[in-house]
């Protein structure tokens, strides 16, 4: 015996008619869980760059505090540690500043051995308390995702300079004999390089000069001379003394108010080591200190820490116009020029930090400091003993 189906309950059986709204939920609830993946992976990416940023800016902040504040200080406490830390946790991490402690500041040797690299770590992570919440993780039980990088900075010889001073110093030699034929045998800021005697004969036991690319290099260096007390006069006749400063022609004009303006301000132009560089015509001690006058001028509060060995005081931070490099000029090639009647013209042998702290008639008061220099890929390698560093990410 068969039943029959009433119309109305076929009519339901065959109707598809929700069948549609059916498969849009599912659909939709596909593209959303689609849409937060995306979102949740495209925030990783982001947290990953802004994680590697702030690991590179602490890094690059603690080789610059090296170079410009205390080289030999790495200790927690320190300049170098605390601008590392204090650049890489103010580059924000989805928001949020990444956990970079004192430990994740470390300084490894290069390959050669030397101590000139900063590396930092930084952290958003659940072992740090910071990990970043994830969207659609938690669904599959991943409610955070840990992120973290590493940056290394390198402080390297440099081989060139901007913002040079037109005005120059020896570098220092050491000292034997003085033209008289006495042995003096200890260099002093009252010494001169002498290789002949009164008479224009050859001393048995000339004063030595060896330039920074030799193992044997005579003249300053940051572990023997920043923090020394240096007073510039104006240089008199051809004596090579270690005080005597000589002004030279700068790129791009001659004459004391260009003299002048480069000293208060930055000429750009690229000096290099092993660059002959000639004598400024004509007195210019009056514009050398009217232009090292306005240079105090502008960050009058900045003093010299005996302490640290560094700037203190500055409304500039560690960028204070007051630090400037010198050029220091060969004394060796320089005299030797002058016995072989060569026209008066020096070489750059290195180049010297120096924060100026006052004037007073011609002199000029200051003290040695560490200087951030530049690698001129032209200019060939930067000599070993370079006494300004280039700051650069290795890593």
């Amino acid at each position: 015996m068969s039943t029959r189906i009433p119309a109305r309950f076929r009519r339901l059986r065959d109707d598809e008619s929700g069948f549609s709204l059916v498969y849009t939920a599912i659909g939709f609830m596909t593209f959303m869980a689609a849409s937060t993946l995306a979102i949740d992976v495209g925030m990783f990416m982001t947290a990953r760059s802004q994680a590697q940023n702030s690991a590179d800016a602490g890094a690059l902040a603690g080789a610059v505090a090296l170079v410009r504040n205390d080289w030999d200080n790495r200790g927690a406490t320190g300049p170098a540690v605390q601008s590392a830390i204090s650049t890489a946790t103010k580059n924000v991490v989805i928001g949020t500043a990444p956990s970079v402690l004192a430990s994740d500041v470390t300084f490894p040797n290069d390959p050669a051995g030397q101590p000139n690299r900063v590396m930092v770590k930084v952290y958003r992570t659940s072992f740090r308390n910071t990990a970043i919440p994830t969207l659609i993780g938690p669904l599959f039980g991943i409610p955070t995702v840990d992120i973290a990088a590493t940056a290394m900075a390198e402080a390297s010889p440099a081989n060139a300079m901007t913002c040079v001073k037109p005005f120059m110093i020896p570098d220092k030699w050491t000292e034997n004999m003085d033209d008289k034929g006495k042995v003096t045998g200890s260099w002093t800021p009252g010494s001169q390089f002498d290789l002949l005697d009164s008479k224009g004969a050859p001393l048995t036991n000339p004063d030595v000069y060896y330039g920074a690319n030799d193992p044997r290099y005579t003249g300053y260096t940051v572990a023997n001379d920043v923090g020394t007390n240096l007073t510039l006069r104006a240089g008199t006749g051809d004596e090579i003394n270690p005080s005597f400063y000589y002004s030279w022609k700068m790129p791009g004009d001659t004459g004391g108010d260009f003299y002048r303006e480069n000293i208060a301000n930055c000429n750009t132009s690229l000096m290099t080591w092993g660059d002959l560089i000639t004598q400024e015509p004509g007195a210019m001690s009056g514009p050398t200190i009217q232009g090292v006058d306005a240079l105090i001028a502008k960050d009058p509060g900045a003093y010299w820490d005996t302490s640290c060995k560094c700037v203190a005081g500055s409304q500039f931070g560690t960028n204070s116009p007051r630090v400037f490099p010198i050029p220091l000029y060969d004394p060796y090639y320089y005299a030797l020029g002058k016995v072989n009647g060569r026209v008066a013209d020096f070489r750059i042998a290195n180049f010297l930090g120096f924060f100026v702290s006052s004037t007073s008639g011609n002199a000029i008061f200051g003290y040695v400091t560490n200087i951030v220099g530049v690698v001129d890929k032209d200019a060939g390698p930067a000599p070993v003993a370079a006494f300004p560093k280039a700051i650069r990410l290795v890593q």
